[in-house]
């Protein structure tokens, strides 16, 4: 089993990050903490202990840290564990530094439970191809580890008819909203067609992102609001 600790400062996030992983095979969470202090202890504890942590699922927005910098601490814990950052961080000099620190992945929020699974997949793929026990590794070993990590198919983790950008959209709109939406309202905000937005509410909702609410009025059909879980 792959080792994960979750570092993330939101309790109800970190919940649903653990969830997530316990759908994933072949992973299991090692231990949940809200900070970046708490990280570096963590890990630095697994590994005296005999217990490693493999996987770090880094949020960049912790109170006490910033996420380069809890990610560059973490690097001199040995042995150190790999990370994939969770952040809706899009600045482009904040990803190249991210890259210079090791970060294996980049996972951007809002995200649904197939995009999580996709990083954890390729990140399985990764160290599935690094011959255990051996530090004489071929060319074609770490050629095929590398692209394990930066070879990705929008097709296989997106359900035909769901085009990730605008997921991205949906998502960063339904976030921004000041309470449930309905389809008709998301599909006026930001331009589709009602059936389309329905449709976009729905996958985030079977993926476990939004909640459905139900209102029944005194006539006509009852009406669906999704809100962030």
């Amino acid at each position: 089993m792959i080792r994960v600790m979750i570092v993330e400062d939101e309790p109800l996030i970190a919940e649903a990050h653990r969830a997530y992983v316990e759908r994933v095979p072949g992973f299991s969470v090692h231990t949940v903490v809200h900070d970046g202090s708490g990280a570096v202890r963590a890990a630095a504890s697994a590994s005296g202990g005999g217990d490693p942590i493999d996987l770090v699922l880094l949020d960049f927005g912790l109170p006490d840290a910033g996420g380069l910098d809890v990610a560059a601490a973490l690097s001199g814990v040995r042995p150190s564990p790999d990370i994939i950052a969770v952040t809706s961080a899009r600045d482009l000099e904040i990803v190249r530094t991210a890259v210079t620190r090791g970060i294996a992945l980049y996972l951007l929020k809002p995200f649904t439970f197939a995009a999580f699974r996709d990083k954890l997949e390729r990140y399985r793929e990764y160290r599935d191809a690094l011959p255990a026990g051996s530090n004489a590794l071929s060319q074609h070993d770490i050629d095929r580890a590398i692209s394990a990590l930066r070879t990705s198919d929008e097709r296989a983790v997106s359900p035909k008819g769901v085009a990730p950008q605008t997921l991205d959209h949906v998502s960063a709109c339904i976030r921004a909203a000041e309470g449930p939406m309905t389809a008709a309202e998301l599909a006026a905000a930001i331009g589709v067609s009602r059936v389309t937005a329905w449709r976009y509410l729905e996958h985030l909702a079977d993926d476990g992102v939004l909640t459905r609410h139900t209102e029944y009025g005194r006539a006509g059909r009852p009406q669906i609001r999704y809100a962030v879980r």
